[in-house]
């Protein structure tokens, strides 16, 4: 994998929650416990892989965000965000609870912003990458970072195959899966919706109407603005003569009518404001001032009494390695 075009600083940012979940249920036969015989198995797995990206990418610096588990803006806003979700295990809260802990015990930077998640220092990070000239990549297996992907920064979307296997999306990947430009994604997602987080979609509008749509028209914007003035005559059109030019059935006057059904921008806007992250989160980063958190490398007298007590002599070893001699971002 390339780890930093354009020669610009590389900021790694890491979905620890979404790496413990995986882990979790990835690793929970093996039983694994830490030297006080607590369940470790997710933080094992979720440190072996913070250390294989970091191996892989070679970041000039780290940020992990974390859910805040005691307080939801969009639960609030919205009580039923994420229902029908099956209840955690009681040895996965065990390690979510202990995940910030490890990570802040080994000197790396984490973030719990109130009432918020790690999709929101997602977005956050994206926005520093940007706003300070450097490319970003987010370590994540949710499809809601997707709508970060620019010039800047990319996603690695974790699957099975673990950090080596994934995708890293660009916006030439993301369009080739979707058919959709990386800045139209939010709207794409809020037509399409998101069922694990119990947010529906715009009835009738599936994922391939969406992405037709926003192909064929570009912005939500200007499709409601038609909508509003002109009755939909000119989505109908345009839908209709791509249409033509594709040799498909046409799908104009049906996708004006799901779009003018009673709810149906209530709900796309709803969706969008639910899926919006936050990008204005003060990561704390001072990249140019050594030592501060986020910089490896990590004293190795202190990596080594924290990984090893979760228990595992070869986990030990390898962050030892990689976390506490120069990243190979140092020698570029």
């Amino acid at each position: 994998m390339s780890t930093s075009p354009n020669g610009r600083r590389l900021l790694l940012v890491v979905d620890a929650p979404s790496l413990l979940h995986r882990n979790h249920h990835a690793r929970a036969h093996t039983g694994m416990t830490d030297r006080a015989g607590r369940p470790a198995w997710a933080l094992h797995g979720m440190l072996r892989q913070i250390l294989e990206a970091i191996d892989t990418f070679a970041p000039d610096a780290l940020v992990f965000g974390l859910d805040d588990r005691t307080a939801s803006v969009r639960r609030d806003f919205y009580p039923d965000y994420k229902a029908g979700r099956a209840e955690k295990d009681a040895s996965l809260v065990d390690q979510l609870e202990r995940a910030g802990s490890l990570l802040d015990a080994l000197g790396l930077a984490t973030l719990t912003p109130p009432g918020l998640e790690a999709d929101d220092v997602n977005a956050s990070a994206a926005a520093w990458a940007q706003a300070n000239d450097w490319n970003c990549v987010v370590v994540t297996s949710d499809r809601d970072a997707f709508a970060l992907i620019s010039d800047h920064t990319r996603v690695l979307r974790l699957i099975n195959g673990g950090i080596n296997g994934s995708p890293l999306l660009t916006r030439r990947s993301l369009h080739a899966m979707y058919g959709v430009h990386a800045e139209r994604y939010l709207e794409y997602a809020a037509l399409r919706g998101d069922a694990s987080d119990n947010l529906p979609g715009v009835s009738g509008i599936g994922e391939k109407t969406a992405a037709a749509l926003l192909a064929q028209l570009g912005p939500m914007e200007g499709v409601w603005a038609d909508i509003d003035h002109n009755g939909g005559a000119a989505v109908v059109a345009v839908l209709d003569e791509w249409a033509a030019d594709t040799g498909t059935r046409k799908i104009g006057s049906r996708v004006v009518k799901a779009l003018t059904a009673d709810g149906a921008r209530q709900r796309y806007d709803f969706n969008v404001r639910m899926m919006t992250g936050r990008s204005d989160i003060e990561l704390g980063l001072t990249p140019d001032v050594p030592g501060t958190p986020g910089l490896l490398p990590l004293p190795w007298e202190r990596v080594s009494r924290v990984v090893d007590f979760l228990g595992d002599p070869a986990t030990s070893a390898l962050a030892q390695r990689i976390l506490s001699t120069d990243p190979a971002s140092a020698a570029r």
